[in-house]
């Protein structure tokens, strides 16, 4: 997972991995085995970037975790090397992949337009830029809005077909731009719907909305590792707290953070959706049981394989752990002792990801070019890892979901953005399924934006 700053009540029925964890029935196996895949699981699935390859599983249980090792903690920061003409991402068999663009500054969130627009956020250079598919050519930048502040998540509302507004999600605020479908650059200047977001720390603030049109979810990553500078509470103070806030709520410098906010469209309304979500850096909801989903970049300093990443259904009122636990009732040692009210009231995420891998941007695949398998799945982008010593994440990987559920399986997608130990070209960051089914994905090392097709025998059944 990345940096602070850089660029940064258990649910049973809702997760397969608490059922097992919590009451003792065993863990949900695949479902079918589907072929050219190979499965690691437990701690065999921890790994390096060396094991990774498109169609490698991985399963990884709450009970695989080993004991946190604060000695173990590795500082490992990549070195970006220039990406040459033969390097570009490795998929599939029956899959294909070209570059769609270039040049860009660090692009980071890609999102589809109902007119089938590419919307990037170039967070660094503080714009959102407008990609036009052009056949086979390059797609071309041209820029929607600038003079904005690191900004990352974009959403249009109201969703359907036929949006009048463009929302992006600055580190310090939401803004929204009048809109029309086909508008390459922003028809007015910025309303601020969302002022005063938390600053510092974690930077990235996505923005989704219901399918119904009525909720705005922000995300707000914590504004330390471990709730570093926020103090103990206990009793009158903390029972203050407890009644007055919700389940999980952290204070102080951490207020207001580490959580999933809710809004209405006007940005009135704003309530805590779910907590102790370290950095859900990407949002996503599925867009037929308006489910909320984070990928989430969890805790350093507590070894190599502690504790993972993870993608997840998100329920309201639900607490995942951070500060003080992770991946249910296992304790942070740097904050032990201090809630021990809380130790049974964790929801465990869905699927748990190598440790480090920093888990950004995600998409549901709700296209058709791709085989049927793929339709409900989830692809994340894996931004890679500088807190473990043997090199983790930096590739696309695919979540297994089967009729909505997540069986906790995921798989190896597109890889080939790491050279050796320390080199890498590619830093994936965001992904968007396009209005002919293709996957996109964009990665901020060396300023790409990649178009993955299927062009094997099941597309052309279709």
């Amino acid at each position: 997972m990345r940096p602070i700053g850089s660029s940064i009540a258990v649910i049973i029925a809702f997760s397969v991995a608490g059922i097992a964890i919590l009451t003792g029935v065993p863990f949900m196996p695949p479902l079918q085995a589907e072929p050219n895949t190979s499965m690691l699981n437990g701690t065999a699935a921890f790994g390096d970037w060396r094991t990774d390859r498109p169609g490698m599983r991985r399963l990884i249980k709450p009970q695989d975790l080993p004991a946190p090792d604060m000695a173990e903690s590795a500082r490992n920061v990549v070195r970006i090397v220039h990406r040459t003409n033969e390097q570009k991402p490795i998929v599939p068999n029956g899959f294909e992949v070209n570059l769609f663009a270039s040049g860009l500054a660090g692009p980071r969130i890609v999102r589809t337009a109902p007119n089938g627009d590419i919307f990037v956020a170039e967070s660094l250079a503080g714009r959102v830029s407008v990609l036009r598919p052009n056949g086979t050519a390059p797609a071309q930048p041209t820029v929607f809005a600038s003079g904005l502040n690191y900004p990352f998540g974009i959403a249009f509302y109201p969703p359907g077909n036929d949006p009048r507004w463009v929302y992006v999600g600055n580190t310090d605020s939401v803004v929204r731009f009048p809109y029309r479908n086909g508008d390459v650059t922003a028809r007015g200047d910025a309303e601020t719907i969302a002022p005063n977001l938390p600053l510092g720390g974690h930077r990235t603030r996505d923005v989704m909305f219901s399918p119904d049109g009525t909720t705005m979810y922000v995300s707000v990553g914590s504004g330390s590792n471990v709730a570093d500078g926020m103090r103990k509470l206990s009793g009158e103070a903390l029972q203050t707290w407890v009644l007055s806030h919700p389940l999980g709520a952290t204070w102080e410098n951490e207020e207001g953070r580490a959580d999933v906010l809710a809004f209405d469209p006007q940005g009135k309304n704003q309530r805590i959706f779910a907590t102790g979500i370290r950095n859900c850096v990407g949002l996503a909801v599925e867009p037929k049981s308006g489910t909320v989903w984070c990928s989430t970049n969890e805790r350093d300093g507590l070894g190599d394989n502690v504790p993972p990443d993870y993608i997840t259904r998100v329920r309201e009122g639900a607490f995942y752990g951070w500060p003080w636990y992770y991946i249910g009732a296992h304790e942070d040692p740097r904050r032990k002792g201090e809630r021990p009210d809380l130790a049974g009231k964790i929801t465990i995420p869905d699927v748990l990801l190598q440790a480090h891998s920093a888990s950004l941007g995600l998409t549901f695949y709700d296209g058709t070019q791709f085989p049927a398998e793929y339709r409900g799945n989830i692809f994340a982008a894996e931004h890679g890892s500088w807190n473990r010593s043997k090199r983790t994440g930096y590739k696309i990987i695919r979540v297994i979901v089967k009729n909505g559920v997540p069986i906790g399986e995921y798989e190896d997608f597109a890889t080939g953005f790491v050279i050796d130990d320390s080199d890498v070209w590619g830093r994936p960051v965001g992904v968007t399924v396009d209005k002919d089914g293709a996957l996109l994905l964009s990665e901020d090392a060396s300023g790409t934006i990649w178009r993955i097709t299927y062009t094997g025998k099941a597309a052309q059944a279709q």
